[in-house]
């Protein structure tokens, strides 16, 4: 494979950044799609998910992905966002699963050191180096089109460019399991006794 290509994925409700991108062996990496799959507030929640699946699957029947990178949900201040993200998200996965394509998740703090070096850079930060890797005139608007092309450049750089699939087992990805692992609950007290 001379490049993957890569969808990548940033899961909102309202706004769901979509990026593909080719990137080769050796790094370098070329525009192929950027958008935004727009759901209406207004509508029932059915409805605003059937539109982020219809234009997640638009984008993969008209540009043919190699793999999907959909950035890893994580806990906000505001509960009704982050019940959209990862709604969106499931939605993203569940577009690469119907296709047959593998997919990998990516925390935020991954995606930002990937593309600036720094895992805490701000999104401006972002829009500037994603401008700047792809050779773009100007910087991708919204900012959640260039969180999707971060995405991908990302999968691409960490996880693929040799086979295409792989996710690499990073610190930000060690550190993410294991706040996983300690937020986990253990199930107190003992098993409920079930009739012969």
């Amino acid at each position: 494979m001379a490049s993957l290509r890569v969808l990548g994925i940033d899961p909102g409700l309202t706004r769901c950044g979509v990026g593909v991108v080719d990137v080769a062996r050796d790094r370098s990496a070329r525009l192929v799609h950027v958008g935004v799959v727009r759901s209406s507030p207004d509508a029932p929640i059915a409805e605003r998910l059937a539109a982020i699946a219809a234009g997640i699957r638009a984008v993969i029947d008209e540009h043919g992905p190699h793999v999907v990178a959909v950035e890893r949900v994580f806990a906000q201040q505001n509960r009704n966002t982050v019940m959209g993200t990862a709604q969106a998200s499931g939605i993203a996965l569940l577009m690469a699963a119907e296709r047959g394509l593998p997919a990998a998740m990516h925390t935020p703090t991954e995606v930002k050191a990937a593309v600036t070096g720094y895992g805490a850079a701000d999104k401006r930060q972002v829009q500037e180096m994603v401008a700047r890797i792809l050779r773009l005139d100007a910087l991708p608007q919204p900012a959640d089109a260039a969180d999707a092309l971060a995405l991908a450049l990302c999968h691409g750089w960490r996880g693929g460019a040799s086979e295409g699939v792989a996710q690499a087992e990073t610190p930000a990805l060690r550190a993410w399991r294991e706040a996983e692992r300690r937020t986990a609950r253990p199930v107190r007290g003992r098993a409920p006794r079930v009739a012969p």
